[in-house]
């Protein structure tokens, strides 16, 4: 085959610039290494950023989001029981809408399949070639034969794991890293949330977030040491943990239920530069990661693809390579920017095991500043609504 755009992974990133890509008339296949059952089997995070929101409805993919996302105009913050909302809409007249990743993904898929695009799943083995000319191509197996798809750009959409970023030469690749000491163990259950708005609570024996997929569909987290394993947390040890670390009166309304998934994630920082390299292009979690805590890893991912594909329409579009030139340099302001957020919303929340009674009173006066100044409360608010791309 030959297609204009080659693009690795249909996850979120990869489907939405495939879509993008599409409404701009540029030709594109997508190979994926998994099934789709397997795609949309990820549970994944559920807050999308105002932009994110425009992408998905400029890749005619936003209809059921609208009719069924929650519109969240704010989110509490608790400190030691002590708690204070940010209010989007008053402080900078934007919201966001939590809507699951599982969902956003089966949009995608939907919205791909109507307009005939092409994805191939259970792609194998895939390698990338000759990426530093003009003519790169991509080779993988599928149903036991191999194939090649020639093309003018690569997209790497494939995930932290994945081959794009590691077929960048290791003297070009500059990286960053944070790991933190600790985990989030999830649990996902079919109950009612304990607030209509997503809590995010900092206790002593460690973090806990309160977030939501549905009105009847609940996601909650708890900090807990990376020592642990999901074996060592019951639902009802779980459920007691959460009542807890949350306020009595978020306690005395939750409503417990087995779960449905259980799992623990790690923390950590990465970024990797440059995202271009010749005819290659890294978007999402193929060149950076952030932690949780501020909800950014899908939204930084629609923004790179949304950035992406404005390059490249107006490379086929106008025959200018400024976007595709820029695109590296533009992408690393906004993922800077949301790397800064979720470290510090991460430093505020977490209870930190070589913490000492100076960062509490740091993180204290942190909090404070929240409560006291309008000014700290509409930092947080643009941060969390989402920078522009």
């Amino acid at each position: 085959m030959k297609t204009q755009v080659a693009i690795i992974g249909a996850g979120p990133s990869g489907l939405l610039l495939g879509q993008l890509l599409y409404q701009n008339g540029i030709d594109n296949v997508i190979l994926e290494r998994k099934c789709g059952e397997y795609v949309l089997s990820r549970i994944r995070a559920g807050v999308l950023e105002h932009t994110t929101v425009q992408g998905l409805e400029k890749a005619g993919a936003a209809e059921r989001m609208h009719r069924e996302g929650l519109v969240h105009e704010g989110v509490e913050l608790v400190f030691n029981h002590q708690h204070i909302r940010v209010d989007f809409e008053k402080e900078i007249g934007k919201h966001v809408v939590v809507y699951g990743q599982t969902e956003v993904t089966r949009d995608l898929m939907d919205a791909r399949a109507a307009t005939g695009g092409i994805t191939v799943y259970e792609a194998q083995d895939v390698a990338l070639h000759d990426i530093e000319s003009n003519q790169p191509y991509v080779t993988y197996t599928h149903n036991g034969e191999t194939h090649r798809l020639d093309c003018d750009f690569i997209a790497g959409c494939d995930g932290f794991h994945g081959v794009s970023r590691q077929s960048i030469p290791a003297d070009v690749l500059k990286t960053y890293e944070r790991v933190y000491p600790f985990g989030w163990l999830g649990l996902l259950s079919d109950t009612p949330p304990v607030s209509e708005e997503l809590i995010y609570a900092k206790h002593p024996n460690g973090f806990a977030l309160c977030s939501q997929r549905s009105t009847t569909r609940s996601r909650y987290y708890l900090q807990v040491p990376l020592s642990d394993t999901v074996e060592d947390w019951s639902d009802e040890r779980f459920w007691t943990e959460l009542k807890n670390r949350l306020p009595p009166a978020y306690a005395a309304r939750l409503i417990t239920g087995p779960s449905l998934e259980k799992s623990i994630a790690p923390l950590r920082s990465f970024v990797s530069e440059p995202m271009r390299y010749h005819a290659l292009f890294l978007a999402g979690d193929a060149a950076h990661i952030v932690p949780p805590t501020g909800a950014k890893g899908l939204n930084l991912a629609a923004g790179d693809v949304q950035c992406l594909a404005d390059a490249f329409a107006d490379y086929y579009g106008n025959g200018s390579s400024a976007g595709i030139d820029g695109y590296s340099e533009r992408c690393m302001k906004r993922v800077w920017a949301a790397e800064r957020f979720s470290w510090y919303m991460t430093k505020l929340l977490h209870t930190f095991p070589d913490g000492d009674e100076f960062e509490e009173k740091m993180q204290q006066a942190e909090f404070n500043q929240l409560k006291l100044t309008e000014h700290a409360a509409k930092l947080l608010a643009e941060n969390y609504v989402g920078l522009p791309y």
